[in-house]
């Protein structure tokens, strides 16, 4: 079991798809469940929010790793959190019947750096797409994104030029390596600062029905 403490937002029926949303530093797993009714209106998809395992002294609510700079997350925590993520995601696999397949990994901050590390780790199966938010792809020590094996793999990544916490370039450069991946990305960036900007929820929304398009779990 991965430890970690989730909520969930079912679908109305069979679901048509699971997105997990990370969420970001110093927050909740109640910090981007409401989205499910901006991104999700009709209720066709299963929404999980995990809560990161780390309290800081100090520092409110949870994180998923330590931050020594930004873009660079401390190597051992941040393993931890992957590695607790990835038997979270296995479970909720396993017990919704709903496959990687037809899966998206997304989140704020570094939740969407997670959500890179996830998506993009060798060892673990490609989800459909990945739904960031002002984040990055990770760069750690020991780790290595698979840009190779996941041809098919999606994203929309959504960053604010004027974000002084996370850089937009680190948005611009995720969006980068991963088109010349050769994977379909779609890139939205506004004037905002480090925020998810309302402007982008309904582009993400639109982006959902077309990554998980297919058959409703029965």
């Amino acid at each position: 079991m991965s430890g970690l403490h989730f909520i969930e937002r079912p679908a109305a029926g069979a679901a048509r798809g699971l997105v997990i949303l990370h969420h970001g530093r110093g927050s909740d797993e109640h910090d981007l469940i409401g989205l499910g009714d901006i991104l999700d209106p009709a209720r066709e998809l299963h929404l999980v929010t995990p809560r990161a395992p780390i309290v800081l002294p100090g520092s409110p609510g949870f994180h998923w790793y330590l931050v020594p700079r930004v873009g660079y997350p401390d190597p051992q925590t941040f393993e931890a959190a992957r590695a607790a993520l990835s038997e979270l995601h296995d479970e909720l696999w396993a017990s919704t019947g709903i496959g990687p397949e037809r899966t998206v990994l997304g989140g704020f901050s570094m939740g969407c750096a997670m959500s890179h590390a996830l998506a993009l780790s060798a060892e673990r199966p490609a989800p459909a797409g990945i739904l960031g938010f002002s984040g990055f792809i990770p760069q750690v020590p020991g780790w290595e994104p698979d840009l190779t094996g996941r041809p098919g793999l999606r994203a929309l990544i959504a960053h604010g030029r004027s974000d002084r916490v996370i850089d937009v370039a680190l948005g611009r450069r995720a969006a980068e390596t991963l088109r010349e991946a050769g994977m379909t990305v779609d890139y939205q960036e506004s004037g905002l600062g480090h925020q998810i900007d309302p402007a982008v929820l309904p582009l993400a929304s639109q982006w959902l029905k077309r990554t998980l398009p297919g058959t409703r779990a029965v």
